[in-house]
């Protein structure tokens, strides 16, 4: 084997070029020959690191150029690259002077064409933790292990800003030959812009990384980051270069900062880049002296079509009303999805409100024009709120949320049309917002509580299941029914996070109950529509179940007749369902949907009779014969029949003699906490 590394260009030039390129890097090379492990070529680092010269150490065994204590720790890592594999590990280093350091060491084998093993490249690179010097030392040692090992980054070499050298990355970065670069002034290859720039770094001698353009043979632009290194080649002065392209990195970049500012779904602009745009279409209003307008709108009916006909039917239709809402507008004019199916438009530089109703009316137009998705008509009516500038505010925060007021005011109004925000719209809005945020706060602080009402057999009064019922203790009104903020929990999109909260708790409590030595009863939950369509239904109840330690058969779902429209996503959940043992319960049976072909395509197993049909039993023929006919309906279907609101013996006692199995209600007992209940249930 030869006294140099093979595949080293020869020539005393380029000798004394590779000899000052190793002693200038901040790392230690090395290169020793396979069999019998001693050493060829050594930098000045390598060397004097392990106590000898870059003579003194040629022709020495790797156990005599390191040491022994050494050498017993590395012999594992020089066994796997003469067997060719590519080592990388960290281990400490012992100085000359007795400073430790810790270094990581790259052991490369080194083949020719017929695959057989000429020698290994030693690459060390002193890692150890100063701050001052980490970086220069990372930044160093990518530089020197990518210009050996021949990544893609560029290396490139100058003179006077003449090109001496480069390697192959930087051929195949800037697609010249060597022979087309070579002894060219290198700005010639740099677009005229970035010549000042580059001349500075230079003229300064600066050494951190910085980014530019390159020009590439074909025309092109490649963005890039350059950094340089002064060093002295027999003995004057050249600088090193080594370019990376980052065109990648810009393209990512340009895509993050165009997500920042845009919805994904409609390409519009979203509410951050909003706010930015009004800000300076507000300064000019006020400059100019003329009105802008900020427009809230909220489609009507956009969750009915989700729910009913899939999320891609509703995500193409906010996509063509975003498209509909841009025919409008003009070219200062802008609009920007929130989110949902919200639209908030700014028009600018108008002489009247009038100018802003006209606008609206056209939106209101396009927006309800029959749209073709799917394969069917939809129509997609929307309500608008008005807020202008500066007679509703002078800031953008103020005009959004009186915008917002007055479009909520339209809802609560009709919906479908336009309207103007007024003074007295600002309090019903601030009550509203006060009163979503006292649910919210009650979700996050843990308000709301269980109550547990007992459901019994018919004929014997047997206890046979429980209800679980949501109550919220109100840190003011105290104890809240229900009734005064579900619904509107519902249309503020909260209702999701109460019902996890009611089927965990009741899962929870009912365990509990049989863990201290109770009967084993179902426990029945309502469902509402946001947790069932939110398509997470089935896994959410089987993490529950495992979580309590609760058998699927113990607990009931109560779903409403309404929510059966949807055969797609009922059918998948109800299966879903039923294979986790979980029973059904259709609520309020005889008020919603009016198709009966649910109870027989669908795994159901009570029917609830509504509390209407049993209030008037005793004086009203039809509420009789409603509640026969479901009784009955129940038997021939081989289902279990619940009338609930059973408050008086005689309409138990008609329920008896119907032949209805289970009952509740104030007669059967009141709704209470859960150590009330368990007093009553050992009862």
């Amino acid at each position: 084997m030869s006294t140099a590394p093979p595949d080293i260009p020869r020539g005393q030039a380029q000798e004394t070029l590779l000899r000052m390129l190793a002693d200038n890097v901040p790392a230690m090379i090395a290169y020793y020959e396979p069999r019998n492990l001693r050493c060829v070529f050594a930098n000045k680092r390598y060397a004097e690191a392990n106590g000898w010269t870059v003579d003194t150490i040629i022709g020495k065994t790797v156990r005599e150029a390191i040491g022994e204590a050494a050498w017993r720790l590395i012999e594992p890592q020089v066994e796997r690259v003469l067997k060719g594999e590519k080592v990388e590990y960290i281990r400490p280093l012992i100085l000359p002077g007795g400073e430790q350091r810790i270094i990581e060491v790259n052991l490369i084998p080194h083949f020719d064409e017929h695959a057989q093993m000429l020698g290994a490249f030693v690459l060390i690179t002193d890692i150890t933790r100063h701050q001052a010097a980490e970086q220069a030392i990372r930044d160093s040692e990518e530089r020197m292990r990518k210009f050996v090992a021949a990544t893609n980054e560029g290396i490139f070499f100058h003179k006077n800003r003449v090109l001496t050298d480069v390697n192959e990355a930087m051929l195949s970065i800037m697609g010249y030959t060597r022979e087309e670069m070579i002894g060219r002034y290198m700005m010639e290859f740099v677009p005229p812009e970035w010549h000042q720039t580059m001349a500075d770094y230079l003229r300064a001698g600066r050494e951190d990384p910085y980014e530019a353009e390159v020009l590439h043979k074909n025309g092109h632009r490649i963005a890039v980051e350059l950094v340089g290194k002064t060093v002295i080649l027999n003995g004057e002065p050249h600088r090193l270069g080594a370019m990376r392209d980052i065109t990648a990195r810009k393209h990512a970049e340009a895509r993050i900062q165009y997500m920042a500012h845009h919805d994904m779904l409609t390409g519009l602009p979203n509410r951050a880049y909003l706010t930015e745009r009004l800000t300076t279409i507000l300064a000019l209003a006020r400059r100019h002296g003329t009105l802008a307008a900020i427009m809230f709108i909220d489609l009507d009916n956009f969750k009915t079509v989700n729910d009913s006909l899939g999320h891609h039917v509703g995500d193409a239709l906010l996509k063509e009303v975003a498209a509909r809402i841009k025919q409008v507008l003009r070219e200062a004019d802008m609009v920007s999805r929130l989110g949902g199916d919200e639209f908030l438009v700014i028009l600018a530089d108008f002489a009247a409100p009038d100018d802003a109703a006209k606008v609206a009316g056209k939106l209101l137009q396009v927006i309800s024009a029959p749209i073709e998705l799917d394969g069917q008509q939809v129509c997609a009516n929307a309500s608008i709120g008005i807020g202008v500038f500066p007679r509703d505010g002078d800031n953008a925060d103020d005009l959004i949320r009186r915008a917002d007021a007055a479009m909520y005011s339209v809802k609560d109004h009709g919906r479908g049309h336009a309207r103007f925000y007024t003074p007295g719209l600002a309090d019903e809005g601030a009550e509203m917002l006060a009163q979503e945020s006292r649910l919210r706060q009650a979700v996050q602080r843990g308000e709301f509580v269980l109550f547990y009402q007992p459901q019994l057999n018919v004929s014997d009064l047997r206890l046979v299941g429980i209800e679980a019922l949501v109550r919220w203790r109100h840190p003011e009104r105290g104890l809240t029914d229900p009734s005064e903020f579900i619904e509107f929990a519902e249309t503020r999109g909260l209702i999701d996070e109460i019902g996890q909260y009611v089927l965990r708790e009741a899962c929870r409590q009912n365990r509990a109950w049989q863990a201290a030595g109770f009967a084993a009863l179902p426990i029945s939950v309502n469902v509402s529509a946001a947790q069932f369509h939110r398509g997470e239904l089935v896994a959410e109840v089987k993490r529950v179940l495992e979580e309590t330690g609760l058998e699927g058969r113990y607990l009931e779902l109560e779903l409403t007749e309404s929510l059966l429209i949807d055969k797609e996503i009922v059918g998948a959940a109800l299966a879903g369902l039923r294979a986790l043992g979980v029973k059904i319960t259709i609520d309020d049976f005889g008020t919603g949907y009016s198709s009966l072909s649910y109870l027989k395509r669908y795994p159901i197993d009570k029917l609830k009779i509504d509390r209407s049909f049993i209030d008037d039993l005793g004086t009203d023929a039809d509420d009789r014969a409603i509640a026969i006919a479901i009784i009955n309906l129940a038997k021939t279907l081989k289902l279990t029949a619940l009338a609930e609101g059973v408050e008086r013996q005689e309409q138990l006692e008609f329920l008896r003699a119907q032949g209805c199995d289970e009952f509740q209600g104030y007669l059967a007992g009141n709704p209470v906490p859960a150590e009330e209940f368990s007093a009553f249930s050992r009862a």
